[in-house]
C-alpha cells in the first residue's frame, strides 16, 4: 500500500513538473520545437566542425559566431517593439521558414562540394537576422499559448528543458552523423526538421493580439522600453548580469571545436560528446526549474547560478584532461540555464504587460546580440593569449560580475516581497 502511494506521489510530482503541457497550444509547440531543435543542434555542431576543418582557425570560429549572432544586437530591440504590436505567430512562421531555406541551401552547397567560407558567413548572417526576430516574438508568444500567467514559469522552464534536451542529444548525434554521412546531410536533416515546428505553429489557435493604439513612433516606443528597464532596478541589474555573462562567458561554445581537436586531441564524435556533457548540465538545470511552484527566492537562484557558471568555466578552460573537462561542463551548462531561464521568468512575470516584448527584447539582445561581439573579441585575443587562457580570463570577469550582483542583492530585492 505504501509502495503504491509512493508511486502515486511520484506521478503527481511528474505531472506537476509538466503541467503546462496540458494546454493544447503549448503541447503542439513543445513537440514541434523538439524535432526542430534537434536538427538545429546537429547543424550547429556540423557547422563548427566544417569551419574548423576547412580553415583550421580558431579566429574563423569566432567570425562565424559573430556573423550568426551580431544581427540580433540591432534587430532584437526593434523586433521587441513590434512584438507588442503585431501577430506573433505569423512572424514566427516566417522566421522558421527563412531558417529552413538557409539549411537546405547550406546542405546543397556542401553536398555538391561548392561550399566556401564566405557562403557560411553569409548564411550565418541571414540566420542571425531571423534569430533577431525570433527571440522577442517567441518568448512573448509563450504567454499567448498557455493563456494563464500562473503557468508561465512552468512553460518557460519546459521550454528551457526542451532546448537543453536537444542540446544534450543533438550534438552527440551530430558527431556520429558527421563521421558517417558528413556535414552536408546534417544540414539537410536540419532543413527537414523545421517542418515539425512550422506545422505546429499553423495548428496553434490563439486570440489575435490587440494592436497597439499608441501613435508613438518606433524609436519613441523603443526609448520608452529602455527607460522603463533602466529605471526598474531589478530589471537593470539582472540585464547587466546577463550582458556580462553573454559577452565574456557564452562565447566559449564557439571554441569547443578547438578544445576538442587541439587541447584534448579528439574527433568530431568527441566534440559531440563534449557538447553533450554541457547539454546534460543544462538539461538538469532546466528540469529542476520545472518543479518550482513560485518565484520565491528567484533572485538568489540567479546569483548562485552565476557563480556555478563562472567557476565551472574556469575549471574547463584550464583542463587538459578529457575526464576533468567532462566533469566541469555539466556545471557550466547547469549554471548557464538556471541563470538565463530564471532571469527570463522574472522579466516575463514582473514586467508590465504592455512593455513585456520590449523588455524581453533587451534580454534577448543581451545574450544573442552581445555574445557575437564576445566571440569576435575573444577570437582576436586568443591569437595572442591562446584560447584556454582567454576563456580563463573571461571566466574571472564573469565571476567578478557575480560578486557585484551578490553585493547588490538587498537593493535588487528591496520592496519585492514575492521574490525576496
Amino acid at each position: 500500500m505504501f509502495r503504491f502511494l509512493d508511486i502515486s506521489s511520484y506521478f503527481n510530482r511528474l505531472g506537476f513538473a509538466f503541467r503546462a503541457l496540458k494546454v493544447r497550444n503549448f503541447k503542439l509547440f513543445f513537440w514541434g520545437q523538439l524535432a526542430s531543435l534537434l536538427g538545429t543542434w546537429i547543424q550547429n555542431l556540423a557547422l563548427g566542425w566544417l569551419v574548423y576543418r576547412i580553415t583550421g582557425s580558431a579566429v574563423m570560429l569566432g567570425v562565424i559566431g559573430f556573423a550568426g549572432q551580431i544581427p540580433s544586437l540591432i534587430i532584437t530591440p526593434l523586433a521587441g517593439v513590434y512584438a507588442d504590436r503585431i501577430n506573433r505567430r505569423n512572424v514566427l512562421i516566417a522566421v522558421q521558414s527563412v531558417s529552413m531555406v538557409m539549411a537546405f541551401l547550406m546542405a546543397w552547397l556542401a553536398l555538391t562540394d561548392k561550399i566556401e567560407v564566405w557562403h557560411l558567413i553569409a548564411i550565418a548572417t541571414i540566420n542571425g537576422i531571423a534569430l533577431g526576430f525570433d527571440t522577442p516574438f517567441r518568448h512573448s508568444f509563450l504567454l499567448d499559448m498557455v493563456g494563464d500567467k500562473a503557468l508561465l514559469q512552468n512553460a518557460i522552464a519546459l521550454n528551457s528543458t526542451l532546448i537543453n534536451s536537444a542540446r544534450f542529444v543533438g550534438p552527440m548525434l551530430g558527431g556520429f552523423l558527421i563521421a558517417i554521412i558528413g556535414e552536408g546531410f546534417c544540414f539537410l536533416i536540419n532543413g527537414l526538421s523545421f517542418w515539425a515546428v512550422i506545422i505546429a505553429l499553423f495548428a496553434i489557435k490563439v486570440d489575435a493580439i490587440k494592436k497597439a493604439t499608441t501613435k508613438n513612433s518606433l524609436i519613441t516606443d523603443l526609448a520608452e522600453g529602455l527607460k522603463y528597464s533602466y529605471k526598474t532596478i531589478q530589471i537593470r541589474y539582472l540585464l547587466l548580469l546577463v550582458f556580462a555573462s553573454s559577452l565574456f562567458g557564452l562565447p566559449f561554445q564557439v571554441f569547443l571545436p578547438y578544445f576538442a581537436s587541439d587541447v584534448l586531441n579528439g574527433s568530431a564524435e568527441f566534440l559531440g560528446i563534449l557538447t553533450g556533457f554541457f547539454g546534460a548540465g543544462a538539461f538538469i538545470g532546466a528540469i529542476s526549474l520545472t518543479y518550482r511552484s513560485s518565484t520565491d527566492g528567484i533572485i538568489k537562484n540567479i546569483i548562485v547560478a552565476a557563480f556555478i557558471f563562472s567557476l565551472g568555466l574556469m575549471v574547463f578552460s584550464l583542463s587538459k584532461n578529457a575526464y576533468l573537462s567532462f566533469a566541469s561542463l555539466p556545471f557550466v551548462g547547469y549554471g548557464m540555464i538556471v541563470l538565463f531561464a530564471s532571469t527570463n521568468t522574472y522579466l516575463q512575470t514582473f514586467a508590465e504587460s504592455d512593455k513585456r516584448g520590449r523588455v524581453i527584447s533587451l534580454y534577448g539582445m543581451s545574450f544573442m546580440g552581445i555574445t557575437p561581439i564576445g566571440s569576435l573579441l575573444l577570437g582576436s585575443v586568443s591569437s595572442t593569449l591562446t584560447v584556454p587562457y582567454t576563456i580563463f580570463i573571461s571566466s574571472l570577469i564573469c565571476l567578478a560580475f557575480a560578486f557585484f550582483i551578490w553585493n547588490k542583492r538587498k537593493v535588487i530585492c528591496k520592496d519585492i516581497k514575492t521574490i525576496g
